[in-house]
């Protein structure tokens, strides 16, 4: 899953496309308009470099439930 971008707070600086380590944010123009995408969101590392150095912290991450499990003791967690 890829980040997340919260355009109401996104500047268009265009930061987190420079730091993405496999180019996955891209800043689009369109004329006089930009806009920061999220062009191969198949390709995240989530990394969160982009989280982390974004400047108006408009970027959050959205991450697979296989990067949320928990490791479970065999006993279910019971000590």
């Amino acid at each position: 899953m890829p980040p997340v971008i919260d355009h109401k707070k996104c500047v268009k600086c265009g930061y987190c496309a420079q730091i993405c380590p496999l180019d996955v944010i891209k800043i689009e123009v369109r004329g006089k308009e930009k806009k920061t995408v999220i062009k191969y969101p198949e390709e995240c590392w989530h990394c969160r470099a982009c989280e982390k150095d974004c400047p108006v912290k408009a970027i959050h991450m959205r991450y697979p439930l296989s990067h949320l499990m928990l490791h479970m003791k065999p006993d279910g967690g019971k000590h």
